[in-house]
């Protein structure tokens, strides 16, 4: 005789089992699912990565499937009527020594940038990149596009040369471009050339107010310089991180210095030579979003502006919400998150996913960036007091490489989520940080991580039906119906 229990199942229900699985998914608890009939086909595909690197973006051959059902499980309810910001795209900063070493690799390089640039069944579909206006900390040597001996200044800017990145860089974008012309890129100074500063060092200092202009059309040289090799820069930050003086290259600039470069000289700058390149201010941590709040209080700034930057190395993602709340027609960009040599990867996973992929896009943001995308084995190289501990997403030795946790971080959104898709609405669930998008063919993409230390059964529900699915302790999955 068949027991009330799995007549039970084979309607769709899922019980707890008498062993002491309880709703909240508590530690020790087991996960029972209901039985699939088997008739049901799948409706639901999953990707998986686990905490302990046993499946590794990994498609599953669970059989997920919507009914008319009810469970104890908690329930994440998917509402697609409701829309928020559209997507630019997620990836990563292709450093100095990113470049380099995709370049060192020969013909295996070919591969790679297939597979990080591609969107076939082996492609990830990175679909945005920010690079360095000169070099970052993360380059091999300290240089701008406009060095001169000491003492000499240049302020027409006649011997400015993107002579430095035309050796690595340049070419990789170019085959970048080859394989995915759609790519967006936004260009990050560290810092202007040393002459135009205070301090005529790389490292800190301030721009001299009599450089104001002449550093505009800097920016305007370099934009029109990458046009015309065949690059077109959608955006562009004023600084990388202007309230940190101690890296290598950097440059320190208050609020009220960037909104009066930004009025008074870029802005007029782009205007008059007719340059459509977004301009994103701040470009610095969540710790203080009074300073894009303060330049975008400034109407004459604010019309030139296009949105704000952020990193996540002090204060809290929602950061972005309060600027968004105070201008609501100004976009938000999350630009950088590093991974740290001496990190854990179901830690790192499970921090950046929750923090930088789901919690910049529940925020508001457009784009979601990991920090370096390859290093070498000794995370160089790196400008004399560059990072020394940032692990890229691929470590790349000769013409061989291996994926770092920073690969699956933006892998489980790049892949599935396209530029263009927007983000729906979905509720927030207790140790399941999520955020859903509909994409521009129609399917919905949920990403979400279990953060708790048990498995996490849970239900997916669309237009009235339920879709029951699990987590393992950690882990990280996409679904796409």
């Amino acid at each position: 005789m068949i027991s009330v229990r799995l007549m039970i199942q084979m309607a769709g229900a899922a019980l707890l089992t008498l062993t002491g699985a309880c709703s909240q998914n508590s530690p020790g608890a087991t996960i029972d699912p209901p039985v699939t009939p088997p008739s049901k086909a799948n409706e639901v595909d999953m990707w998986l990565t686990k905490a302990d690197q046993s499946e590794l973006l990994k498609k599953q051959n669970t059989v997920i499937y919507f009914a008319d059902t009810t469970n104890v499980y908690p329930v994440i309810e998917v509402d697609s009527a409701t829309s928020y910001q559209q997507v630019d795209g997620f990836g990563y900063t292709l450093t100095g020594a990113s470049a380099y070493l995709l370049n060192s690799m020969g013909s295996a390089k070919n591969a790679l940038l297939q597979e990080l640039f591609g969107t076939g069944s082996t492609g990830i579909g990175i679909s945005y990149l920010r690079v360095s206006i000169g070099a970052s900390d993360l380059s091999a040597e300290v240089f701008s596009y406009n060095d001169l001996p000491e003492g000499e200044t240049d302020p027409q800017l006649t011997k400015f040369s993107l002579s430095k990145d035309t050796v690595d860089l340049i070419p990789v974008i170019k085959e970048i471009l080859a394989i995915n012309p759609a790519i967006k890129i936004m260009g990050s100074p560290w810092s202007p050339p040393v002459w135009m500063k205070d301090n005529k060092k790389s490292i800190g200092g301030s721009l001299l107010p009599q450089y104001y202009s002449t550093y505009a059309r800097y920016f305007v040289k370099y934009i029109e310089a990458m046009k015309a090799k065949g690059i077109t820069i959608d955006a562009v930050t004023i600084q990388n991180e202007p309230q940190h003086g101690g890296n290598n290259p950097s440059l320190v600039m208050s609020a009220e210095q960037q909104a009066d470069f930004v009025k008074n000289h870029l802005g007029p700058a782009f205007k008059t030579a007719g340059i459509q390149t977004k301009i994103v201010i701040w470009d610095h941590n969540c710790d203080n979003p009074a300073y894009p709040i303060t330049i975008l209080n400034d109407p004459e700034a604010k019309k030139f502006v296009d949105g704000s930057a952020f990193h996540l190395y002090a204060g809290d993602i929602s950061a972005l919400s309060t600027v968004q709340s105070a201008h609501p027609d100004k976009a938000l960009y999350f630009t950088e998150q590093w991974t740290s040599s001496k990190g854990d990867f179901g830690g790192d996973l499970k921090w950046h996913v929750k923090n930088v992929m789901i919690g910049s896009m529940r925020n508001w943001s457009k784009i979601a960036l990991e920090w370096n995308l390859a290093n070498d084995a000794t995370f160089g190289p790196h400008t004399p007091g560059g990072c020394t501990e940032c692990k890229g997403a691929l470590t790349i030795t000769g013409a061989s490489f291996t994926r770092n946790v920073s690969y699956y971080i933006v892998a489980h959104a790049s892949k599935f989520i396209p530029a263009g898709s927007a983000r729906i609405a979905s509720n927030a669930v207790a140790n399941l940080a999520n955020v859903v998008f509909k994409r521009p063919d129609g399917k919905k993409v949920m990403l979400i991580v279990n953060e708790s230390g048990s498995p996490a059964g849970f239900n997916i529900k669309y237009k009235g039906k339920l879709a029951f699915t699990s987590l393992p302790a950690g882990a990280v999955a996409t679904y796409i119906w």
